[in-house]
């Protein structure tokens, strides 16, 4: 089916497009290989290694390209996000490189280090206390009134998922076509992105969405075809805490994605481990789901070309180093 027909208005071209405004200014991140790996599971794999990225992670594709594409008048007021983790530091990073001021709003109690980097990379930080029953979205709302600034949401915007999707158009370009994709499932603006390039560079690909059995509401979006919720999952993969798909991501999914797994904490440290060891890359638990999810023979991939996205490295070496304890 034709992707100019999708009615949340998110095409192959604007994934193209995307690539254009990312060419020269994201990473364009190498894709790895290992035999080890392929020997564990069965298959060939390739890492789209977005661990690599800018900021350490994929988000600053879709961050960078929506705010690209805002007029003068936009970029003169300013735009306002709101996370705690990889988003808040891609929009900082995109805002800086643009000369658009940024605001994040974040968890009063957000990891010290997080808050530090948001601020260096230029961002105005506005906490809000969620222990309170604040709502970061409606403090961000009331900020995007009062500055005239144009919201940027984690996942669920349209120019933010023409950016992701970049990713897999790259691993397509590099590797060839793929059987599979495995791709780590939070809101699933990644997924989604990813889907919409496979169902055009590699039409036969299967596209098999990753989460944590704790925050197992995308899969049973997908198999109910009715959007579920889950509520504060408890799980280390932290960029995976979404208490569900979005109005965009989830007609997305349900129109490209083959299937959506899910893998345990324990599954998860396991494939950090074999990244770090065996292949030197530092792969944060979110950012591990995709591999975590071959690895778990859920689905057959003996002797098929696989491609899996690497999404992040931005982990706490402290707690890292507790996890493999």
């Amino acid at each position: 089916m034709n992707d100019n027909a999708l009615p949340v208005g998110v095409a192959y071209a604007d994934i193209e497009a995307a690539a254009a405004r990312l060419k020269g200014v994201a990473h364009r991140t190498p894709v790895a290989t290992s035999r080890q790996f392929d020997a564990l599971a069965g298959c060939h794999a390739f890492f789209k290694c977005e661990n690599l990225q800018r900021m350490g992670a994929f988000k600053f594709r879709g961050a960078y390209n929506a705010l690209a594409k805002l007029d003068g008048d936009a970029r003169r007021r300013g735009v306002v996000a709101f996370s705690s983790g990889n988003h808040a530091q891609a929009v900082a990073l995109a805002g800086r490189i643009l000369g658009i001021p940024a605001t994040i709003v974040m968890p009063a109690d957000a990891p010290a280090v997080k808050v530090a980097a948001t601020r260096e990379y230029g961002a105005e930080v506005v906490f809000y206390d969620r222990a309170a029953g604040q709502s970061r979205e409606e403090v961000a709302a009331r900020i995007s009134r009062e500055k005239g600034a144009t919201v940027i949401p984690p996942f669920d915007h349209p120019d933010v998922i023409a950016g992701q999707g970049t990713a897999a158009k790259e691993l397509f370009e590099d590797a060839g076509e793929l059987d599979f994709l495995f791709v780590c499932t939070g809101g699933a603006g990644l997924l989604s992105g990813c889907a919409i390039a496979a169902n055009e560079l590699s039409p036969q690909c299967r596209v098999i969405g990753v989460e944590p059995a704790a925050g197992d509401d995308a899969a049973r979006s997908l198999r109910s075809r009715t959007l579920q919720r889950v509520e504060n999952p408890v799980t280390i993969a932290d960029g995976a805490r979404t208490q569900s798909m979005g109005a965009i991501t989830f007609p997305l999914v349900l129109r490209h994605v083959h299937d959506i797994i899910t893998v345990t904490d324990a599954q998860l440290v396991q494939a950090m481990r074999f990244l770090l060891e065996r292949m030197k890359l530092v792969v944060d638990p979110t950012g591990a789901l995709a591999a975590a999810g071959v690895l778990s023979g859920a689905v057959d991939v003996r002797d098929r070309r696989v491609g899996i996205i690497l999404s992040g490295g931005n982990v706490d070496l402290k707690a890292m180093a507790a996890l493999f304890a």
